[in-house]
């Protein structure tokens, strides 16, 4: 077997790793090692060599079995030896290349559409990395050392009193720090509350809605069952009225801006989803995907606020930060909070704890809601744009879900959906369809319209990619 060389306390240099295998004797072997490292470029012109007596030590052999070595190397012009300056490899005028290996070509990269009109993304370039890097830098001077141990499934307590306060300030939730749970997302969120069975189905959801979740949840056993749209929101006296309603446990909704349609639910049916849940010991589920971009009126609480017994509360910061930045929270009823940790597990894949620190110090010290801030009014501007836009270039399509978010609607006539996607793809333009959004067992009308993300592009692209929304849209009738 070959004796290898790896480190040597006493050693004097970069590290090498050098095998003497093959047959003859321990120094032909040690000489063949040193020149193979020379010639195929691992030891680089001027790499200084470990003394005779380390690396003798290292591989087990004599002294002058190295120092023969390297005589031998020296008068071939590989190695040089200099008084106080040890063994080093010698330098060439060309120095000698690794042989080239044949690489096979990177596949070319595939040519994206030329405007990005996708929905549920924010505008990368306007991450706040200034105050992220401030933020992270303070809080891994302030950390205790316990924070680089094994960690809390619950999530760091430092984020937790963060978020219980921003969440009661901003979107009034009624909650302590002992009620909140870290993720790293919605959809962790869910895999956590019915993979790991702490809520079971069937589960009452919205008509229109994100088709992954349906997906994940139908991956952890959970049969959804769709929940009537109209102007009001969800018709939420269908969990009462309609028979394949009545066994639903549960129910998922986003009532502070139905997702994608627009629009809040209204009071009453808010008032009358609490009663629901309260008089059938059902839970509500709340997605607060996009809460804190309010416009054109006034900002929705939340309707955890209720009755935090019956609600759970999900948000992220997918869109109000970044979807890079993994984490999100679960403000959770009392009795939910323990079978939600069991179900994350000791070892559990958490999200950073420095990601959660560096959160946790961006909202205490007002940099998140300054960034947030900015944001909705830079959205809210490229909101007025797309509108201007309609406005000029084609006033039979109506916007809706104007009022928040990160999106609009437009609405188009029955049966033009399909005409005017594939017009948009040959103007270049990514983006969706409602009837990617509709619940297949829905029973509700369709609706024809395409979900317009403006928050993604950039400044320069985005009146170019508006001028070929319009060229894309049907003509009037």
């Amino acid at each position: 077997m070959a004796d290898s060389w790896v480190n040597s306390a006493e050693r004097i240099g970069a590290d090498l790793h050098v095998e003497l295998a093959g047959s003859g004797s321990r120094r032909a072997a040690l000489t063949r090692a040193l020149r193979s490292a020379v010639q195929d470029g691992r030891l680089a012109p001027g790499t200084r060599l470990p003394p005779y007596r380390s690396l003798a030590a290292d591989l087990g052999i004599a002294r002058n079995t190295v120092s023969q070595a390297y005589a031998e190397l020296v008068a071939e012009g590989w190695l040089t030896a200099r008084q106080g300056s040890g063994t080093r490899v010698a330098p060439r005028a060309e120095p000698v290349r690794p042989a080239r290996v044949a690489v096979e070509p990177p596949p070319r990269a595939a040519v994206g559409p030329a405007h990005n009109l996708m929905q549920g993304q924010p505008d990368a370039g306007s991450f706040p990395r200034g105050a992220w890097l401030s933020c992270a830098r303070r809080a891994l001077n302030a950390a205790p050392n316990e924070a680089f141990g094994p960690g809390d499934p619950q999530g760091r307590i430092e984020l937790r009193r963060a978020l219980a306060d921003y969440l009661a300030r901003v979107r009034g939730v009624r909650t302590t720090s002992d009620r909140i749970v870290v993720c790293s997302g919605f959809a962790h969120a869910l895999r956590l509350l019915f993979g790991g069975q702490v809520l079971r189905g069937p589960l009452a959801v919205e008509s229109y809605g994100l088709a992954f979740h349906r997906s994940l949840l139908a991956a952890e056993g959970v049969r959804t069952v769709p929940v009537g749209l109209d102007e009001q929101g969800a018709r939420v006296a269908e969990f009462s009225q309609r028979p394949e309603l009545k066994g639903v446990r549960a129910a998922l909704l986003t009532p502070g801006h139905q997702f994608p349609t627009g629009g809040p639910l209204h009071p009453e049916r808010r008032a009358a989803a609490v009663d629901w849940a309260r008089a059938r010991g059902r839970v509500l589920l709340e997605d607060d995907y996009d809460g804190e971009f309010r416009y054109d009126r006034e900002p929705v609480g939340a309707v955890q606020g209720l009755d935090p017994e019956r609600v759970v509360y999900l948000g992220s910061v997918s869109k109000s930060l970044s979807p890079a930045v993994r984490l999100g929270w679960m403000v959770l009823p009392e009795q939910l909070v323990e079978p939600v940790l069991a179900a994350k597990g000791m070892r559990e894949a958490w999200a950073s704890v420095l990601d959660q620190l560096t959160l946790a110090d961006l909202i205490e010290s007002g940099a998140y809601d300054r960034h947030v801030r900015r944001m909705r009014q830079r959205y809210r501007s490229r909101r007025d744009q797309l509108l201007a836009a309609l406005d000029e270039h084609a006033p039979h399509i109506t916007a809706a879900g104007i009022a928040a978010g990160l999106h609009a609607v437009l609405r188009l006539p029955v049966g033009t959906e399909g005409a005017a996607l594939k017009a948009a793809a040959r103007q270049g333009i990514a983006l969706d369809g409602l009837a990617g959004y509709r619940h297949p067992d829905a029973v509700m009308p369709a609706q024809d319209g395409l979900v317009v993300g403006y928050a993604t592009p950039p400044d320069h692209g985005y009146q170019a990619a508006l001028d070929a929304l319009c060229r894309a849209l049907p003509p009037m009738r």
